[in-house]
């Protein structure tokens, strides 16, 4: 949806009034350079800026309505709309007029583009406000992408550097990367750069380009270790160690990872799917994904017993001396028996 709405942005198709809903920082900032890159008259200074936790929605509607001068349209952005998100007391400190901008949502100003930014998880539906600015604005979802959407984004990102990238490539990239679109797009840029701005993306490439993060080569350790590959499983440990990670976090990691698989696996047992297991554990979706497509993942009497001696073993690495790098060695040479 969000390419959707950006494509339409990079045509000159301006509207009204934006609501940008969501924690993924990265796509509310691209959001708007692009709505300010599509306005000729428009620059980061010229940008008029609006907190509206210090600033009632009132103040927000006159500059709106005020004809611009030099320009053909002026851009308001007004941040912290809090008043689109379930009512906490304690923290207003502005009586915002919700009726007014009710009414104004109707007849928005024809000189101005206005940016309502509620980075918040979750909007309160119930609220007569939300439902207006819904109808009315053209709403950006700013939440995590995952799967195809996340493929597609991660397409159009090598696109606008010149390049190309096939699905299966755009997954490689994923689990070297990670998620993170800011990440992402910081090692897209870096490819382009390196290719010239033309061709298509390789493995080879991206091997050659990409630090692997920590926490996806500690999904390959514990990966390997589920399918009773023991000399994959040592070999992925022993390049974690020479790029400098200590046994106690990569304990405290491989822990975490066995701990959300048990948990993905009782909510899948209840009947969630993808999605409501990746809200309810407060996760990326693409992890939850991960390890439901993973076959080789042992019982869950199995799971809590390694749980157990993974917890054993940070007990023995925070209290002995001498070569820690053997104790978490000679766990991973253990058979798993599933």
């Amino acid at each position: 949806m969000v390419n959707a709405i950006w494509k339409s942005i990079g045509e000159g198709k301006i509207e009204p009034v934006y609501l940008l809903t969501g924690v993924e920082q990265y796509l509310i900032d691209t959001t708007i350079r692009r709505i300010v890159k599509a306005m000729p008259d428009i620059d980061e200074g010229s940008v008029l800026r609006f907190d509206l936790e210090e600033t009632p929605i009132e103040a927000v509607l006159e500059e709106a309505d005020t004809l611009p001068f030099l320009e053909d349209r002026k851009l308001i952005i007004a941040n912290n709309a809090s008043f689109l998100k379930a009512a906490d007391k304690t923290k207003e400190k502005v009586v915002h007029n919700i009726t007014l901008l009710e009414s104004w949502l109707g007849n928005p100003s024809p000189t101005a583009t206005v940016l309502f930014l509620a980075p918040y998880e979750k909007l309160d539906g119930r609220k007569k406000i939300v439902k207006v600015m819904q109808q009315k604005a053209v709403v950006v979802e700013a939440v995590p992408l995952s799967g195809r959407d996340l493929t597609t984004w991660i397409q159009n990102e090598a696109g606008t550097n010149g390049i190309k990238i096939g699905p299966e490539i755009a997954q490689v990239l994923v689990e070297m990367a990670g998620d993170s679109l800011l990440t992402l797009s910081n090692e897209i840029t870096k490819i382009g750069m390196y290719m010239n701005g033309n061709g298509e993306v390789t493995r080879e490439i991206i091997e050659m380009l990409v630090p692997r993060l920590p926490e996806m080569d500690v999904f390959r350790l514990t990966d390997a270790y589920m399918t009773g590959n023991v000399k994959r499983t040592i070999s992925i440990y022993h390049d974690l160690l020479r790029n400098g990670e200590e046994p106690i976090m990569l304990t405290s990691l491989v822990a975490g990872q066995i701990r959300l698989m048990i948990h993905v696996i009782s909510l899948l047992k209840k009947g969630y799917q993808q999605q409501q297991i990746a809200k309810t554990l407060n996760v990326h979706p693409y992890r939850v994904k991960l390890i439901m497509e993973n076959r080789s993942i042992p019982k869950m009497e199995r799971l809590l017993l390694i749980l157990q001696k993974l917890a054993h073993i940070d007990y023995q690495l925070k209290s002995t001396g001498g070569k820690r790098e053997r104790v978490l060695e000679i766990f991973f040479m253990e058979p798993l028996r599933v």
